[in-house]
């Protein structure tokens, strides 16, 4: 069976997945990197980015569950992108190729949800983008019939994984609260009052501060 998974989704404690005032230069917006230092510290993040080292604790063996059998990813064009609109107003917007250089994370085919479809492209290690306009169960059975069998990674961002969520689709929810306040962004849990009533919730907390939160549904 084909599960539904979003992994290391990170939120603060009063539920913002991301800040405000998101940039090229500020891909976070505000909040900068504080949502995802603890992972910076892992040995899956020292692997992924060519260096030696990083922690092999409880936060690497949640992180190290990421990739683990995925076919396809699902992503927001916010993940992609800060800009809007159509691809044509944005000048260079058309030449963008996302944040992850030549050689992205994925390494599997990638779906980005957007408004403004564009011609997919191709760069290293297997990772393909394509833009779809499709909402999440449309999506979802898009990505996979490109997985391979594999299961689909629901990338984020809040706004997304909040949709698919309200739909009903996700399979396995891993969120990780971090111990800090943004106060403004985009938050994950609006509109979704007792979507833990859908699934069984296990709690984990690391020395790292976080606490890592498991949502598998019943």
């Amino acid at each position: 069976m084909q599960l539904a998974r979003v992994h290391g989704f990170a939120i603060s404690l009063d539920g913002f997945g991301t800040g405000e005032g998101l940039s090229l230069a500020a891909p976070f917006g505000h909040a900068g990197q504080r949502l995802h230092e603890w992972m910076m510290h892992t040995r899956y993040w020292h692997r992924m980015i060519g260096e030696e080292g990083g922690g092999v604790g409880v936060d690497n063996a949640f992180v190290d569950q990421h990739d683990y059998r995925i076919g396809a990813e699902i992503m927001g064009r916010g993940k992609f992108t800060p800009q809007t609109g159509p691809w044509t107003d944005l000048g260079t917007a058309e030449e963008w190729r996302g944040w992850w250089g030549q050689n992205p994370p994925f390494h599997t085919p990638v779906f980005v949800l957007t408004h403004h479809p564009r011609p997919s492209f191709e760069l290293e290690g297997g990772n393909v983008f394509h833009f779809i306009d499709a909402g999440p169960a449309e999506a979802l059975e898009i990505a996979k019939a490109a997985a391979g069998g594999l299961d689909v990674r629901i990338g984020g961002g809040p706004s997304m994984v909040r949709e698919f969520l309200a739909a009903g689709v996700i399979d396995l929810l891993h969120i990780v609260q971090v111990p800090i306040v943004l106060g403004r962004g985009v938050r994950l849990w609006d509109g979704l009052e007792g979507i833990e009533a859908g699934y069984d919730v296990e709690s984990v907390s690391t020395p790292s501060g976080v606490t890592h939160m498991t949502f598998t549904r019943r």
